[in-house]
């Protein structure tokens, strides 16, 4: 393997009497993709946001490139944010601005782009989530759930990042849009040559992206394999959240293949 690009050394978070990390370890290497499974509620989407700083660890460390984020600086905590793209659950646009000002919004904040080189990166993103040009002056409130999901990917990369966070990229979409984003991920992996760390329940998603999947279990990541690997587990908890997530999956593609009434 490379070397981590994030690094999670014994952390512990715990919201009042709700422990959702205990002593966790994990650690990112620099290119691949890892997906992190888990049930609903148990931390996920709140681990994510700690490896992107957003949210302080009670105790232990997470490292960025052998750095503690504790100890991370504004300047350095901004170099993070430039370095390290987030797609955010339920795609989390901002309805008072276009597309073009939702794609551009990092590069406002963290470049000294003019309103045009801005406007222009944002086309070249849409280009790159295969989302049609002429949405560039379209509000989210007039975007399907899919399409919002592509303006979401493209802010994530508008600042070239090399590392981008997905906080369950396909949450919501029909089986169709949920095949195109999971598509959409890996060809990102692959042509911007990205670190990715995938928060997801859908295990077609994680199964058809992942070089690793991490499973949250109980406060900690006591099941780490390659996607074959994990299939085939014999731990009990794996195989019951497999198959009851693979279930799901056979629910929602029978209820889709039904005719209209």
């Amino acid at each position: 393997m490379n070397q981590p690009v994030f690094e999670v050394v014994g952390v512990t978070k715990a919201f009042g009497e709700r422990v959702l990390l205990d002593g966790a370890n994990l650690q990112v290497y620099q290119g691949e993709t890892l997906a992190i499974i888990g049930e609903s509620g148990s931390g996920k989407s709140v681990f994510l946001k700690m490896l992107a700083g957003l949210v302080p660890v009670d105790a232990g460390d997470v490292l960025y490139k052998g750095r503690r984020l504790a100890d991370m600086d504004r300047v350095a905590m901004d170099r993070l944010h430039r370095e390290v793209g987030y797609v955010f659950q339920n795609d989390a646009l901002f309805d008072s601005m276009t597309v073009s000002e939702n794609i551009g919004y990092s590069l406002k904040e963290h470049t000294k782009k003019s309103d045009e080189e801005i406007r222009e990166r944002a086309l070249v993103c849409l280009d790159m989530v295969n989302l049609r040009r002429t949405a560039i002056d379209d509000f989210p409130s007039g975007l399907s759930g899919g399409m919002r999901k592509r303006v979401a990917l493209a802010r994530a990369i508008a600042i070239e990042p090399e590392v981008i966070l997905y906080d369950e990229p396909t949450q919501g979409l029909d089986p169709q849009n949920i095949t195109n984003i999971a598509a959409m991920i890996a060809e990102l992996q692959h042509s911007l040559k990205v670190t990715s760390v995938v928060v997801t329940h859908d295990m077609r998603t994680a199964f058809g992206i992942a070089n690793r999947i991490a499973m949250l279990y109980e406060t900690r990541f006591p099941f780490i394999a390659t996607p074959e690997e994990l299939m085939h587990a014999s731990a009990v908890p794996v195989r019951e959240f497999i198959d009851d997530a693979m279930e799901e999956i056979r629910e929602l593609f029978a209820h889709e293949a039904q005719p209209p009434a």
